[in-house]
């Protein structure tokens, strides 16, 4: 499986591949939302695990991006994209919902908990 990550912070873009790879999850780390587009652009990926905060633009703003690219292109697949954020309130949730994510998990998490949430889409056989 290939996995975007897009994740501003060097040590969380450690932790969570070396936990993802352990399950033998291809992942390419970015920092900006021009990579992650560019890269959506460029490189057929699975699921998408998307920071919230991120500097130059948001993590609401690079999921509606990819939202529109895949409605233009009329695309079949639509891609997973899985909010990761240290905001746990409930409207945050909504928000990460209303922006076309389609999951949520609140940091810190554990890698059980990643793995469980990436199993929702992609169960593990």
């Amino acid at each position: 499986m290939e996995i975007l990550l897009v994740e501003d912070n060097l040590l969380n873009q450690k932790v969570v591949t070396f936990n993802l790879r352990k399950y033998n999850y291809n992942v390419t780390a970015v920092m900006y939302g021009s990579e992650a587009i560019e890269l959506f652009n460029t490189k057929k990926f699975d699921l998408i695990l998307m920071d919230i905060m991120l500097p130059e633009m948001d993590g609401f703003q690079i999921t509606q991006i990819i939202r529109q690219i895949e409605k233009e292109s009329e695309s079949t697949n639509r891609i997973p994209i899985i909010a990761l954020t240290a905001n746990a309130l409930d409207n945050d949730r909504d928000k990460c919902y209303s922006a076309g994510m389609d999951e949520y998990l609140s940091k810190p998490f554990t890698s059980d908990e990643l793995i469980a949430v990436i199993d929702k889409f992609f169960p593990r056989q």
